[in-house]
């Protein structure tokens, strides 16, 4: 039986996944410094993102985390008082802030927020979408690979 060879991870390669681990932390690090879990950050940060109103699928869409994990952070961000689901069409619920949900929001979202387009600001309009095009590019290039590593199974 011949044994694979090992491959090839180049400079580029382990840079690139360490600023990903990297901007990774950094969240993880903002959420804790709200006292947050990560995803209830990302929760809140989604209802930021897509406004009151918003539904669970939505936020597993722009956040990348899977539906179990949103449900059960919604569960207890509702048990909180934070949000309120509201029956919307079909068996979909709309998620919105409470009073107090908005208050946690302008106290621990509003200022990630702020930090970001403070980041942001330090580039480019040019550079910014140089990044955006540039990461795009990668993760479709990166998905088709993995793609086809689950048809070669």
């Amino acid at each position: 039986m011949k044994t694979p060879s090992k491959p090839y991870m180049s400079k580029i390669q382990m840079e690139f996944n360490h600023l990903y681990k990297e901007l990774d932390d950094l969240y993880h690090e903002a959420a804790l410094n709200t006292s947050l879990s990560d995803s209830a950050f990302d929760i809140l940060y989604g209802i930021f993102m897509l406004g009151d109103g918003c539904l669970q699928r939505d936020i597993c869409k722009t956040s990348c985390i899977p539906k179990q994990t949103i449900n059960s952070s919604i569960r207890k961000l509702e048990n909180e008082g934070w949000i309120k689901l509201v029956p919307g069409k079909g068996r979909s619920m709309q998620i919105f802030l409470t009073d107090d949900g908005q208050h946690v929001m302008q106290e621990k979202i509003y200022p990630v927020i702020k930090a970001e387009n403070k980041a942001l600001d330090a580039l480019t309009s040019e550079e910014c979408e140089q990044i955006l095009k540039l990461y795009q590019k990668y993760n479709i290039a990166l998905r088709n690979e993995f793609l086809d590593i689950r048809r070669k199974e």
